[in-house]
């Protein structure tokens, strides 16, 4: 398992998944997973409501415990001892998420600055500062309690939370789901922010044409399986379509639904 995190390392990738099953009470729902998401890339991961698009996030970030197969993220296996340091260095955003209503924002935010801290009051305070500016909401929101915000305020919020450590590795589960076009719009440009500091960025998403805007990488989930994966202009050329979208319609076609 060593030499494989060194080789994972040195051809820079930041997920690896090979075979992964995953089954809930005898009922399949990842069906042998094969992904690669390369360092400093933003990796779509698209496919119909009901395909495995979050169970193969919680497989692979040790959430849950998968069947069989291989998971590597940043070079460690969810198992082994090394996951901790992982874990420090990754943010994540999964789709149910929901800030502590009855705090304000800025109360949130310093919840979870004094849990990234662990005691260093200096830490904590620049941790609070670039939470608040992730988050763009002004002081007077920041100031209200979250139960009053709109979702897409509340989206905001959860990502300030979930970013304001840096890390290297960034997991969001339908970061815009639900949300009107001016949010949506705001968190596919962090998310392409995130991107040009080279960080790494694994989306799930439902909906191909925003995918579209904002994937280096596409892998396409279909019935649990990942049944196309590469680069974003190769999948709209592959598959000869105007858009993402078309794109995938045409692979699923191809494999016969």
């Amino acid at each position: 398992m060593q030499d494989y995190s060194q080789s994972a390392r040195r051809d820079r990738t930041a997920i690896l998944l090979e075979g992964v099953w995953k089954s809930f009470k005898g009922n399949t729902v990842l069906r042998g997973i094969n992904m690669r998401v390369p360092q400093g890339s933003v990796y779509v991961l698209a496919g119909p409501n009901g395909s495995g698009k979050t169970t193969t996030i919680r497989t692979l970030l040790g959430v849950y415990k998968r069947d069989r197969g291989r998971v590597l993220v940043l070079g460690c296996d969810p198992n082994d001892a090394c996951w901790r340091e992982v874990v420090r260095r990754t943010g994540y955003l999964p789709e149910d998420a929901s800030p502590y209503e009855r705090l304000t924002g800025y109360e949130n935010i310093l919840f979870y600055a004094k849990l990234y801290a662990e005691g260093d009051p200096g830490r904590a305070r620049r941790l609070v500062e670039r939470a608040v500016d992730i988050s763009g909401l002004s002081p007077s929101e920041l100031h209200r309690r979250a139960g009053t915000y709109s979702k897409g305020m509340k989206r905001r919020l959860l990502l300030a939370t979930s970013l304001m450590h840096n890390p290297e590795l960034v997991v969001l589960d339908e970061p815009t789901s639900g949300l009107d076009v001016f949010s949506q719009h705001a968190i596919r440009g962090l998310i392409r922010g995130l991107a040009r500091e080279g960080r790494t960025v694994l989306v799930t998403t439902h909906n191909l044409l925003e995918a579209e805007l904002i994937a280096d990488y596409v892998g396409f989930i279909y019935k649990g399986v990942i049944v196309y994966e590469g680069p974003l202009r190769r999948a709209i050329e592959e598959f000869n379509a105007s858009n993402l979208e078309e794109a995938f319609i045409h692979c699923i076609n191809s494999i016969g639904k």
